[in-house]
């Protein structure tokens, strides 16, 4: 019997891309030391078998098709992901270590454990440790199944004699397949176990919840074709010191991606939080200079929050910028659009920019609320409370029209907002909205 051919490869484990030798830097994506060596088996290809296959016309597909949907416990966690779980459907889950991924989904596995056998593999804990934190979120269920396994054969056996519907792998990189001889968390096992389970999950109709780790940048580690292995593609975010957690969708094949949900971390478990608007603008100062509230929003839901500024005089030969939750350099190009056309003297000044509770806001249209937040401290004239803005800055000193400002105005007044400030056309009787096209209109505002 001929054996198949080995041959050996470097490999990026940051974005899966090959090199003949080894280098220190990865041209594709800049990563230093990512690349190391792999082994690949090369087995004869199988001759193509003409069979009978004719595809339909799309006209002869039924139009009524409806998804049934399975409900994780979570109202937050179901509508993100587009109303609940399909069958079949295949997620991937990332985070930082200790941001509570396995206690969230020890949480969603006991729910659905009341009616349904759920298969929770851990590839990083024992199974007492499991035990130890279902117990604490009284997650003990006769249905829910621990396997506490790294080898890929092991887990398709006990997928094959349990049958559930339900199957949690936590986490991929620590899994290794026989079949390959490289190591556990190299692309090629991570490329091999994601595919094998994926399978699985497509040909049995089981719902896969997949935990992949993340790479000191905070983004999802491993090749991006384990992004586009799976059907879902979920970041579970947090900052140190803040109780809070967010699960935001950044791919979904049955539902709009750019969703969020938010949870809130307690010794019982994940909490999640029904109005994050009231959660996140519940302590905000009142008639306090640099405060201003922004409707965020990723998808369809927006959220409340509070950016605050600081401005003051600088003790250094260059003057600070500093930021949380908003990129620097947004920072630095608002500050320099300011000065150029309102006219205020910024260069002996520190500027601070914060988002109160640590989240991360990278959409345009925060753009007007950090320069009137940088704006009311500089002048030391309080925002009025109930005032939300948005809108996006442009180089030329244009205030333009952003994405969902009828649901961002909607959301405030609800929250009992009742100025806007945004480059709108939107009318609302019970609303005072003005619609700001340059940043010098500013000036007469305030």
């Amino acid at each position: 019997m001929k054996k198949s051919k080995t041959k050996t490869t470097y490999v990026c484990s940051e974005c899966g891309a090959t090199f003949p030798t080894w280098v220190g830097r990865c041209s594709v994506c800049g990563s230093y030391n990512s690349v190391s060596e792999e082994i690949v088996d090369f087995k004869k290809e199988k001759s193509f078998i003409t069979k009978n296959i004719y595809p339909k016309p799309i006209t002869d597909l039924k139009t009524d098709i409806t998804l049934s949907r399975i409900k994780s416990g979570f109202d937050n966690f179901d509508t993100a992901i587009g109303g609940g779980f399909v069958a079949g459907q295949v997620i991937l889950i990332s985070g930082e270590p200790g941001i509570g991924k396995s206690t969230l989904l020890l949480q969603i596995s006991s729910y659905l454990s009341k009616d349904k056998k759920v298969l929770y593999v851990s590839a990083e804990e024992s199974s007492y440790q499991i035990y130890i934190r279902a117990e604490r979120v009284r997650a003990l269920k006769e249905n829910l199944y621990i396997l506490s396994d790294t080898n890929l054969e092991n887990i398709i056996s006990a997928i094959e004699n349990l049958n559930p519907d339900l199957i949690v792998l936590d986490s991929v990189q620590t899994v290794y397949s026989e079949n390959l001889e490289s190591p556990a968390g190299s692309v090629s096992q991570v490329k091999y176990v994601s595919s094998k389970i994926t399978e699985i999950s497509k040909s049995k109709g089981i719902i896969s919840l997949i935990v992949g780790q993340v790479n000191k940048e905070g983004s999802i580690a491993g090749p991006k074709v384990l992004e586009h292995l799976v059907d879902t593609v979920a970041q579970f975010e947090g900052e140190k010191g803040y109780a809070y957690r967010i699960l935001r969708v950044l791919k979904n094949r049955f539902g709009s991606s750019g969703e969020i949900a938010v949870f809130n971390m307690t010794d019982k478990g994940m909490e999640e939080v029904l109005d994050p608007s009231s959660f996140f603008i519940s302590q905000r100062p009142q008639d306090q200079a640099g405060s201003v509230i922004f409707p965020y929003t990723e998808g369809s839901k927006p959220i409340l929050v509070e950016v605050q500024a600081l401005v003051s005089k600088t003790f250094y030969p260059v003057p600070q910028r500093r930021s949380q939750g908003i990129d620097l350099n947004k920072i630095s190009i608002i500050t320099a659009v300011m000065e150029n056309h309102l006219k205020i003297n910024l260069k002996d000044k520190d500027i601070f920019v914060n988002v109160v509770g640590g989240i991360k806001i990278d959409e345009p249209a925060v753009d007007l609320a950090v320069a009137t937040a940088i704006f009311s401290a500089y002048k030391n004239i309080p925002i009025p409370n109930d005032m939300a803005v948005f809108g996006e800055i442009g180089l030329t000193g244009e205030v333009r029209s952003v994405h969902f400002e009828d649901i961002r105005i909607r959301e405030c007044k609800s929250k009992g907002l009742n100025q806007i400030l945004a480059p709108t056309s939107y009318k609302d009787k019970d609303i005072n909205i003005t619609n700001v096209k340059n940043l010098k209109e500013i000036l007469n505002i305030f």
